[in-house]
C-alpha cells in the first residue's frame, strides 16, 4: 500500500469539514474525489479544493483500476449501513459519521461485513482527538487521577428554523434521532473514552425547543461499571452555546473549556487534591506532545494504522459502545425506567432504538 492514500469524500455537508481535514494532511493523503447528490456543490468544491473528480454517482467511486484507497461516508444516518457494505465489499477502507447505524443488530451484522472484508471501517469520533483531552488521559494512565467520583457532560447548543431546513432533519426515520443521536454523542462517547463503560441508565427526554419529531432536550443518569457516577444534560434552546465536561476524581478535578463544538481543546484545568500532587501534574502536563486535533488528529492516527497495521484509533467496538448507550437512554425515556448495560441481543431495543 502506498504511504499516501487516495480518499473520496461522500456528502458535502459536514464532509467538507473532512475535506479541509484531508488538506490538512497532504503527505498523508489525496483528497480525489468528491461526490454529491448536489452536482453543483460537488463541483464548487472540487474546484475550491483542487480535487480531480466531481461526482453524483457514489458506485462509480468502487469501481475500475484507479478506485480511491479510503471512502469517507458523510451522508444522512439512514444511508450509512448500505453505503459502508458496498465500500467494504468492494475492498475499500471506509471513514463513515456519526451516528453510524440505527441499531445494534446492524451495526452487529456491520461488525460482520468488516470481518470479512480486505478493508477496515473507521468511525468517526473526531471530539477524542483534543489536547485538553489527551493531556488529561496523560495523567490518568500516570496514576495522577486515583478513582473517579463524578463525571457531569453538558451539552447546550442551538438550533432553530434554518437547521431543520434540510428535510432529512428532525425525523426519526432520517436522522435517526435528536439531540442525543446527533449533537451530545460525541461528548458522551468522551465520557466512555475517559471513564469506561456505562453500567445503568436512567434517562428522560422531551421535545420542548422545536417543532420536530425528535428530542432536543434530555436529562440523563448514568451509574458507570466502576461505581463511579455521571450525569448527560443536552438541549438544543441554549443562549450562549457551550460544552462541558467535568470530571472529579480521588486526587484530580478536570474541567474543559466551553467552546461548544472544541470542549476537548485546551484549555483544560486540572486541580490536585494538594500542592505536592498538583507539581507532579504541572511537571506531567509538560511532557504531552500535541498534534492535530479534531478530524485532522482522527485522520493523522488513521493514516498510521492503515500503513502500519496498527488498531484503528476509533473502532466499531467503540461506536457499538456509544450505540448501546444511546440504546439505552431511548429505551429508558420511553419506558420510564432504569436499563442496565449491556444489551443482549434478546434485548426489545436491540433491532431499533426509533419509536414503535
Amino acid at each position: 500500500m502506498s504511504e499516501r492514500l487516495r480518499v473520496a469524500v461522500v456528502g458535502l455537508g459536514v464532509g467538507i469539514q473532512h475535506c479541509a481535514a484531508f488538506k490538512q494532511l497532504p503527505d498523508q493523503f489525496d483528497l480525489c474525489a468528491v461526490c454529491d447528490v448536489d452536482e453543483k456543490r460537488a463541483q464548487l468544491v472540487a474546484e475550491k479544493l483542487e480535487v480531480g473528480v466531481a461526482t453524483t454517482n457514489f458506485e462509480s467511486l468502487l469501481e475500475g483500476p484507479d478506485v480511491p484507497d479510503v471512502i469517507d461516508i458523510c451522508t444522512p444516518p439512514h444511508l450509512h449501513f448500505d453505503m459502508s457494505v458496498a465500500a467494504l465489499e468492494a475492498g475499500r477502507h471506509v471513514v463513515c459519521e456519526k451516528p453510524l447505524v440505527p441499531s445494534l443488530a446492524i451495526l452487529d451484522e456491520l461488525i460482520r461485513v468488516e470481518a470479512r472484508a480486505s478493508g477496515r471501517l473507521m468511525p468517526i469520533f473526531q471530539y477524542r482527538f483534543g489536547t485538553g483531552l489527551q493531556r488529561l488521559q496523560h495523567l490518568i494512565g500516570l496514576g495522577l487521577a486515583g478513582r473517579a467520583y463524578l463525571s457531569t457532560v453538558e451539552t447546550a447548543w442551538l438550533r432553530g428554523d434554518d437547521y431543520y431546513a434540510v428535510d432529512w432533519r428532525g425525523k426519526w426515520k432520517t436522522e435517526l434521532g435528536g439531540v442525543m443521536t446527533t449533537h451530545a454523542i460525541h461528548a458522551h462517547d468522551i465520557l466512555c473514552n475517559v471513564i469506561g463503560p456505562v453500567k445503568d441508565v436512567f434517562a428522560r427526554t422531551t421535545t420542548r425547543v422545536n417543532p420536530i419529531e425528535t428530542e432536543d432536550c434530555a436529562a440523563v443518569s448514568l451509574e458507570m461499571l466502576d461505581g463511579s457516577l455521571a450525569t448527560l444534560s443536552a438541549t438544543l434552546g441554549s443562549r450562549p452555546e457551550i460544552s462541558r465536561l467535568r470530571f472529579c476524581f480521588e486526587h484530580l478535578t478536570a474541567e474543559s473549556s466551553l467552546a461548544p463544538y472544541q470542549p476537548s481543546f485546551d484549555p483544560w484545568v486540572f486541580t490536585a487534591a494538594d500542592a505536592d500532587r498538583q507539581a507532579r501534574v504541572d511537571e506531567a502536563l509538560r511532557d504531552v506532545s500535541t498534534g492535530h486535533q479534531l478530524y485532522a488528529g482522527q485522520f493523522e492516527h488513521l493514516h498510521r494504522a492503515l500503513t502500519r497495521g496498527e488498531e484503528l484509533p476509533v473502532t466499531l467496538a467503540d461506536s457499538r459502545q456509544s450505540l448501546e448507550l444511546l440504546t439505552a437512554i431511548y429505551h429508558s425515556s420511553q419506558t420510564g425506567r432504569s436499563v442496565a448495560l449491556p444489551l443482549a441481543a434478546d434485548h426489545p431495543r436491540y433491532t431499533g432504538w426509533l419509536p414503535r
